[in-house]
């Protein structure tokens, strides 16, 4: 019975101690490497922050690598960790081999669908599809869409924020279709139904008067790239006649840009005693990659 407890001693205190440390430095490590991600996911943002209205595509990028790397870096750590314990309490991994492959060929069916989510974000990451504060909109396996800002990017998962607060969790390997709609530039796209009776050299100079304006209405012109075009008539129907006019904005401010001009196209038309049967406005993301 000594020799037992004498036993156990050393034991706990050479091995157990080590796996106590080992554990520790663990829980250590793994909050230091993400402070460290946390910090430098702060740092670009403020240092992109500096007097722009929005992020450019590379802090977007970086700050997913950034991301992607802290979860690789905590799942490396995982692995040597468990390797090294079970190497204090004696575990013949060399045996465990043999099993290991006939478990690993057993749930490869099962695992081929984390290889493939993990591909498919390695892809995303390096081929800069989409970063972190890009509104996305994607198209699942089966035809389901998910649309919302993407709040994280990791090489499994991708993380989308709707504009009710709702936050999709999409793996990434059931990503079949991506929209950016916050991408280099976006366009705002405003459709203006009139009466088929009215006088359209006079709405369209009403129109063009809005474009000019447009320039110099409050911080309007911090969110267009070029004065807005009006197109013309876009489409004739029975009781309407539909004008199109276009802006490029900056990325993801499409949604904004085409709720202000649709009010001062509303304006301007009332004040000029042309009635509208309802603006509608579509917003596209354009990539110039």
């Amino acid at each position: 019975m000594p020799t037992t407890l004498e036993h156990l001693g050393h034991w706990t205190l050479s091995k157990g101690l080590h796996i106590v440390l080992v554990v520790t430095f663990t829980i250590i490590a793994t909050r230091v490497i993400r402070w460290i991600a946390g910090r430098i996911s702060r740092r670009l943002s403020d240092a992109d922050d500096g007097g722009t209205t929005v992020r450019s595509e590379a802090a977007k990028h970086r700050q997913a690598v950034a991301s992607v790397i802290s979860s690789v870096a905590i799942s490396l750590l995982y692995v040597m960790v468990a390797v090294d314990i079970a190497n204090q309490i004696g575990l013949p991994l060399g045996s465990l081999v043999a099993p290991a492959a006939v478990l690993g060929a057993a749930l490869g069916f099962g695992a081929q669908r984390i290889v493939q989510d993990l591909l498919s974000g390695f892809f995303v990451i390096t081929e800069k599809q989409y970063g972190f504060g890009d509104l996305v909109e994607v198209t699942v396996n089966g035809g389901g869409e998910a649309r919302g800002t993407v709040e994280d990017v990791t090489l499994r998962v991708t993380k989308l924020r709707t504009s009710d607060g709702e936050v999709f969790t999409v793996p990434n390997g059931q990503i079949v279709k991506s929209l950016n709609l916050s991408k280099d530039w976006a366009r705002a796209v405003v459709d203006i139904p009139v009466p088929a009776t009215a006088d359209i050299n006079r709405v369209n100079e009403v129109l063009r008067d809005v474009t000019t304006t447009a320039s110099r209405v409050d911080d309007l012109p911090d969110l267009l790239l070029d004065e807005p075009q009006l197109m013309g008539v876009e489409s004739i129907e029975k009781d309407t006649v539909k004008l199109r006019m276009v802006a490029r904005t900056l990325p993801g401010k499409q949604f904004e840009v085409g709720r202000r001009l649709r009010s001062l196209v509303v304006s301007a038309l009332r004040r000029a005693g042309v009635a509208t049967s309802g603006v509608e406005t579509t917003e596209m993301g354009v990539s110039q990659s």
